[in-house]
């Protein structure tokens, strides 16, 4: 399927079956970038099984590969991306069928490439739920901006395109019998162009209920309208309420509803007042309204409805994106007549593949509406304080839950006072969970996944953090931003401790917003000086915040909620002799109970051979964040003698150009029957320690890791 954990099982299945040999099935849907270069959404099907699945798979093939919507048996080298898989050396074993829907389906995208140019993975999105070209950098402005639902295909799509479709319908004088039949049939054609997503298929559903029910003359009420098209998707696959588009669609149109029933609400406050009902309280209320003009109400209706739809959806947004975008409904409310003009201007541009004329003066046309949406995200994404930080925890999070549920029930209660109060009590209530975290009273070894870099955070037992690294960063975003903040936030607790590794890139990439973001008390480095905007980045952030910054030596030690912390490298005299950066990491020894955590950064065997001549028995470890992201350069077999580690856990990136891990560097833990752990296949990876037992937890699952061999036990320096 098409949800996160139908991808994942989709993933592990095709690259078992391409790691022993066997020949995948695969459909071409589209060719992405250069021409040595394909990319493809489509069905991947194992051969000589009856299991079928979808992913988005990347080839980088030898010869010319098959055209789009062409089966192909293939065998190629692979590498799991976090979608997907990435094929390199692809070789077609042979052809199959061709998939005319899909076939034409590329051509549409080929033609919107060429018809909009620049801006076509933008108009790519709006009209055929295609993403993949869109820039990172764009889409964290239309996220700070809280537009980020107009880059897929969602429900307004729909709706404006039926809109549209009746209002030309009636301008041509079409029959009214047949308005509604045309209308419906053109949806359900625009549904089966985009592969039927889940958000387009609850607005389809709704419109459809709506027509029938009206024809009948047996109007539904718009909540049985909304449970209908919300349930329709979850009968194909049950797994996509995990959808983030299902949840944002199906959220948005409940706030569109509540916000109808509040304005009727109002509407009858009004009359009340004119009528000298008996509402004191809602009277200036009343009056207020009946004095406006109808511009003027109809822009308040409107600026109701996008409040209530940027409340509604708040508790998804937060947990997804982090972020709560202040500027959310005055941006929704200029951007929807640009949408709602750019949509049917977007639609006649494809439509007129005949007249080439005719659809290049229609994508002439649409060029200024997407640019004025492009810098409507960015300016209002860039306003001081438009847009605020924010990672609920899983209590917050129920308790905002609660609390709209409440506010939607009070706009179609009769008596909507008790619903309101409870609503409030509900958000007052997640205000105070933040307190109420004394942590999990077991030490945490968190691994975040940032990708090709490093972010490694130990939760103490009563619930504070020591950040080891903090990842990459890139244009537009960093890893700290987007991945150690938010889950930091997410499980609550104060970082006591911020400790640099190095200062490469893919390690103090997201240090400035980590340090901005959670305001760490103390700052630990090697100072080994490289420069790079990222490294300063983050001093100036420690400067301007007054975070202690200290120069660590061998020798260091800090003990916080039972934790002990020893730092065993480097020293001053070994950093100055270093012209790679690498080999002056900080080495970090966590210990809890009877388990010890070796920390390395990114040192190489020239800083192992260092710490093997001045005291092998302190490297002594039960878990080992292996070194350089499991590069060659880097965990030699003395070294690994020396840590004797009953679990290894690699950070690397999915697909990365270094092809880190190294396959010598794994067979060498493989030798020692060491298992090995990777972020780009297992996701972010927890290792708890009660002090007796040690515990891992992945997206795979949880085991307990086995105890040491009798004989091998941790010995003190």
């Amino acid at each position: 399927g098409g949800t996160r954990s139908g991808r994942a099982t989709c993933r592990a299945l095709a690259l078992a079956h391409l790691t022993r040999g066997a020949p995948l099935w695969m459909i071409m849907d589209d060719r992405v970038g250069d021409p040595g270069a394909s990319r493809s959404w489509g069905m991947a099907r194992l051969q000589g099984g009856r299991a079928s699945c979808e992913m988005p798979v990347s080839v980088r093939w030898r010869e010319a590969a098959a055209s789009s919507g062409q089966w192909v048996l293939l065998r190629a080298a692979a590498l799991p991306t976090p979608t997907g898989l990435r094929l390199s050396n692809a070789e077609v074993v042979r052809e199959g069928p061709r998939d005319r829907w899909r076939s034409w389906r590329a051509t549409l995208g080929w033609q919107i490439d060429t018809l909009f140019e620049a801006r076509a993975a933008l108009a790519r999105a709006l009209l055929i739920a295609d993403q993949r070209g869109i820039d990172p950098g764009v889409r964290e402005r239309f996220a700070d901006a809280g537009l980020v639902h107009l880059l897929s295909v969602s429900g307004l799509h729909v709706a404006i395109l039926a809109s549209a479709v009746l209002a030309v319908g009636s301008a041509c004088r079409l029959p009214v019998r047949w308005l509604d039949p045309v209308a419906l049939l053109i949806v359900a054609l625009y549904l089966l162009l985009l592969g039927v997503p889940p958000p387009a298929l609850r607005s389809g559903v709704m419109f459809g209920v709506e027509v029938v029910t009206r024809r009948m003359q047996r109007p539904v009420h718009p909540w049985t309208g909304l449970a209908l098209g919300a349930v329709a998707p979850t009968l194909h696959d049950p797994l996509v309420v995990h959808d983030l588009g299902w949840q944002l669609s199906v959220a948005g149109m409940a706030a569109l509803v509540g916000a109808r029933g509040l304005w009727r609400q109002l509407g009858e406050v009004a009359r009340a007042d004119a009528m000298g009902g008996t509402y004191r309280s809602a009277r200036r209320v009343g009056r207020w309204l009946r004095r406006q003009r109808p511009w003027s109400r109809h822009l308040v209706r409107e600026l109701l409805s996008s409040t209530m739809a940027t409340l509604v959806t708040l508790p998804i947004i937060l947990w997804t994106f982090g972020r709560l975008s202040l500027v959310a409904p005055l941006t929704n409310l200029a951007a929807a007549p640009v949408v709602g003009l750019l949509q049917p201007v977007l639609f006649l541009a494809v439509a007129a593949h005949g007249w080439p004329g005719v659809a290049r003066w229609f994508a002439d046309a649409s060029q200024p509406l997407m640019g004025l949406l492009e810098l409507l995200a960015a300016w209002s994404g860039a306003i001081p304080w438009a847009v605020l930080p924010m990672a609920p925890r899983w209590s917050t999070l129920v308790c905002l839950s609660v609390a709209v549920g409440l506010a939607l029930r009070a706009t179609a209660a009769r008596f909507p006072v008790r619903c309101s109060m409870a609503s409030v009590g509900c958000l007052v209530l997640a205000l105070f969970t933040p307190w109420w975290d004394r942590g999990s009273g077991a030490f945490e070894l968190h691994m975040l996944d940032v990708g090709q870099g490093d972010a490694v955070a130990l939760r103490t037992p009563r619930g504070h953090w020591v950040l080891v690294d903090a990842g990459p960063r890139w244009a537009g975003g960093d890893a700290g931003r987007r991945s150690v903040v938010p889950y930091i936030r997410r499980r609550g607790g104060h970082v006591a401790l911020f400790v640099l590794s190095h200062p490469h890139e893919d390690h103090v990439g997201g240090a400035r917003s980590v340090v901005e973001a959670l305001r760490p008390a103390a700052w630990w480095e090697a100072a080994s000086v490289v420069p790079g905007d990222g490294y300063r980045q983050a001093l100036h952030a420690v400067a301007g915040l007054r975070v202690p910054w200290r120069q660590v030596r061998p020798g260091d030690a800090w003990t916080i909620d039972g934790v002990d912390l020893a730092v065993l490298a480097p020293d001053s005299l070994w950093t100055r002799q270093q012209a790679d950066p690498n080999n002056a990491s900080v080495v970090l020894r966590v210990t809890y109970g009877a388990h010890r955590f070796l920390l390395v950064g990114d040192a190489e065997k020239e800083e192992e051979a260092w710490l093997l001549a001045r005291n092998a028995e302190a490297l002594r470890a039960d878990v080992l964040k292996v070194g350089h992201h499991g590069s060659r350069t880097s965990s030699s077999p003395e070294f690994l003698q020396a840590v004797a580690p009953r679990v290894a856990l690699v950070s690397v990136g999915a697909g990365n150009r270094y092809r880190h891990p190294a396959p010598a560097t794994l067979a060498t833990f493989l030798t020692r029957n060491v298992p090995v752990l990777r972020t780009d296949l297992d996701g972010a990876i927890v290792v708890r320690s009660d002090g007796h037992h040690l515990r891992v937890h992945t997206e795979a699952g949880e085991w307990e890791v086995p105890s040491r061999p009798t004989g091998i036990r941790p010995s003190t320096p």
